[in-house]
């Protein structure tokens, strides 16, 4: 009867992490199917129980923080000026490594230069830095 037990806590442990995508159920759940082979196999539920805790602990110190890492990739969205790097602009006046204005995706911001260049207004640039309020770009070669 222990290993039908473990077995259905396992499902339900494997289930339950659907809901919480934390990882942690699904480890336990994968403890809890280790102790169901285990009684399956003829262990006595000590044996089964110390298996599960062995399994379980395991998996959350080992494996987790790797499946985590890997499932969570990639996933962070860059929000507000760190969003901009990289961005295409139109230069709106003339921009020297001092002042200038530059449209970046609707908004005029005001610009500078990255080095000693002077940018003619109508130009395509790349914004390479966002610096307090004012964006550092670059001529699109």
């Amino acid at each position: 009867m222990w290993p039908i037990v473990w077995l259905v806590l396992g499902l339900v442990l494997v289930a339950a992490e659907t809901l919480s995508g934390d990882f942690v159920l699904v480890m336990l759940g994968i403890g809890a199917l280790g102790a169901a082979g285990a009684g399956a196999l003829g262990a006595n539920p000590l044996i089964s129980a110390v298996v599960f805790a062995v399994l379980s602990v395991a998996m959350v110190l080992g494996i987790r923080p790797v499946v985590k890492r890997r499932f969570h990739a990639g996933t962070i969205t860059q929000t507000n000026t760190d969003a901009l790097v990289g961005a295409d602009a139109v230069a709106i006046t003339e921009v020297t490594n001092e002042d200038g204005r530059v449209k970046i995706r609707g908004d005029v911001w005001s610009a500078r230069s990255l080095e000693s260049e002077v940018i003619k207004p109508g130009a395509d640039v790349t914004v390479v830095e966002i610096s307090g309020a004012t964006a550092v770009v670059i001529a699109k070669s």
